[in-house]
């Protein structure tokens, strides 16, 4: 009997896990079904709206679907695209390099919590497309400039987020750690930075929208290129279908990198979307 009840209990945690992820599956394609069906519905009523109002104010999905056919053939949206996302990856990859430390240390020592958070909060809640003017006097009209706008405008969610789950991990974790006589670094890699985790994701999630208007603001007060200088030049044209073209690709950009996080997330958290059933 007792050697029973032992393959049995293997067994049933099996057959719940299968149940688990046969229900999460359901649910995701649940999701997905109305997140197309809802699409379909805004671009037919902006269809039918769009056809009403003068196409020099407003335009709808089908001109601009036909627009975009005809910068894709000559090859412009392609190139401004690329132009676009180079210093965009070096801005944002140089912001979570240099802001998840410096959140983790904020967090984990009150020390340099009170020496610098208030300077972070600042530089937060700064309007930083003031300082451009300033970033250009610092580093010309080039790459270098936009590089600069687009890891100041970052850093500050993914530090704050990665500040504040450093603060949310619950102190029995910590003194479980010291009781076992871990040193300050063993805590820090083995008990914070898993516990953080999810926070340092969200923050990385709200750095890619940052890092996106960084990107387009940049590329409007700097050097004018890439799909912001597009949208210019559309703009003072007004070809009012060719300028939503690049708008559409920097939301699909700003969408793409965001799904990419969330992928890297289940990477490097699976046992997160299990604790939370998303």
């Amino acid at each position: 009997m007792a050697d029973t009840s032992k393959d049995a209990a293997p067994l049933a945690t099996e057959e719940l896990s299968e149940a688990e992820s046969k229900t999460s599956g359901l649910r995701h394609l649940k999701n997905s079904y109305i997140t197309i069906i809802s699409t379909i519905v805004i671009l037919l009523i902006w269809e039918v709206l769009g056809r009403q109002i003068n196409p020099l104010f407003a335009s709808f999905p089908t001109a601009i679907a036909e627009a975009g056919w005809k910068m894709l053939l000559d090859g412009n949206i392609i190139t401004a695209f690329i132009t676009s996302v180079q210093p965009l990856i070096v801005g944002y990859a140089l912001a979570a390099v240099v802001g998840i430390p410096i959140g983790l240390l904020v967090g984990r020592y009150r020390v340099l919590e009170a020496a610098f958070g208030i300077y972070i909060t600042a530089g937060y809640a700064t309007p930083l497309v003031a300082l451009v003017p300033l970033f250009v006097l610092w580093f010309g009209l080039g790459f270098a400039v936009k590089v600069a706008i687009i890891f100041s405008l970052t850093i500050f969610p993914i530090i704050i987020n990665t500040w504040a789950g450093v603060q949310s991990v619950p102190k029995s974790m910590i003194e479980v750690g010291t009781a076992f006589v871990a040193s300050q670094s063993q805590i820090m890699r083995k008990i914070v930075v898993p516990a953080t985790i999810p926070h340092i994701m969200t923050g990385l999630r709200l750095g890619v929208g940052r890092g996106v208007i960084g990107m387009v603001i940049a590329e409007f007060f700097t050097a004018i290129s890439g799909l912001g200088a597009l949208i210019i030049q559309t703009g003072n044209s007004f070809k009012t279908a060719d300028m939503f073209v690049p708008i559409i690709v920097v939301m699909a950009l700003g969408i793409g990198l965001t799904a990419l996080v969330g992928v890297l997330e289940r990477k490097v958290a699976p046992w997160h979307r299990s604790v939370t059933g998303r």
